[in-house]
């Protein structure tokens, strides 16, 4: 089943042109959940080819789904970002256009990867006060990666930088010069996983394992051939960024010392429900489960962790029995509220 979304388009307030796609569900009895996604694809990487993708699900339980396109969205021309211009400017406008056009006081989130992490400074800034519910996946304030992860992230992003101001999985398809085509060469000769050119360019860029979003063996064919056009630019000023993240530990800003987003108390009221993929080697669980143990701390008792046993990073949402192990999950703790 094919969904339908009509595109509202938004002015970050920093200026950038940004969308957000409302899925138009006449079952819609529930409040806004608007979908944030992660880096170097774009809002359609919560729509793979099957009818019980997240979307359908959150239609079904009676939600009125949004998705955000912010500057990071692959359907836009490369731009150069870093994590605190999206919290800054991005989400929070996002969220007024969503109010703004239901007239609803109070909505939800799920958000994944990169979107959220900077969803969380957001949040955290006291930014987004409509946002009452945050569902994160992977990562949040507390970025942890493979060993392997750090040292690219270390030696091998100022040398990139280099050369490149971004990197692109699309170069498994097509290598434009002869620069993408020597990565290319690379990423053949260190990735023997059975996975497709550009799953293979997803691994290289973005984490440790083989392949590093998802286990092969919880997505099907359909959502194999799709990914690979879902995946595009990334800047290489994002990876500068969350490198001083990981070497920090959580998330601090990408000026050269201006300070954690973990150093004050968290200027928000929202509850936060994280999730990590047990097998994730772009963001290990650990990620989820430090930022539960500082947001615990806090308000002991309000938040909650899941750990799920037989998922990396993006099959959370995609793999093919997510539908039955994780949506009923998030469902319900949206009806929690």
């Amino acid at each position: 089943m094919g969904h339908y979304f009509e595109t509202i388009t938004f002015e970050s307030l920093d200026g950038f042109q940004c969308d957000l796609k409302h899925l138009l569900s006449p079952a819609a009895t529930k409040g806004p959940v608007l979908l944030v996604h992660g880096a170097g694809v774009s809002s359609n990487i919560f729509n793979p080819p099957s009818s019980n993708n997240i979307i359908h699900a959150l239609a079904e339980a009676g939600y009125d789904v949004w998705l955000e396109n912010w500057r990071g969205s692959v359907q836009f021309e490369p731009n150069e970002w870093n994590l605190d211009q999206v919290a800054l400017y991005d989400h929070p406008a996002a969220v007024r256009k969503v109010v703004e056009h239901t007239g609803s006081k109070e909505i939800m989130a799920i958000i994944h990867c990169q979107g959220s992490t900077s969803f969380m400074i957001s949040s955290i800034l006291g930014l987004i006060p409509e946002v009452k519910l945050i569902i994160s996946n992977a990562v949040s304030l507390h970025p942890v990666v493979p060993f392997y992860s750090k040292i690219k992230l270390k030696l091998l992003v100022p040398l990139v930088s280099k050369f490149f101001k971004y990197l692109d999985p699309q170069w498994g398809l097509r290598a434009p010069d002869f620069k993408s085509k020597m990565v290319l060469k690379v990423v053949k000769a260190t990735h023997w996983e059975k996975d497709s050119m550009v799953g293979k360019m997803v691994s290289f860029t973005y984490g440790s394992g083989f392949p590093a979003l998802w286990e092969l063996d919880n997505i099907d064919e359909k959502t194999k051939e799709w990914i690979q056009y879902e995946f595009a630019h990334v800047p290489l000023t994002f990876f500068s960024h969350i490198q001083k993240c990981v070497a920090n530990g959580a998330l601090t800003r990408y000026e050269e010392g201006a300070g954690g987003y973990t150093e004050k108390a968290p200027m928000t009221t929202a509850r936060f429900v994280l999730f990590a993929g047990k097998k994730n080697k772009c963001f290990l669980p650990k990620s989820q489960e430090n930022t539960f143990e500082y947001l615990n701390k806090l308000q002991p008792g309000l938040h909650k962790l899941y750990l799920l046993e037989d998922y990396s990073h993006l099959d959370v949402f995609f793999g093919k029995n997510a539908h039955m192990d994780v949506f009923p999950k998030m469902i319900n703790e949206l009806e929690l509220g």
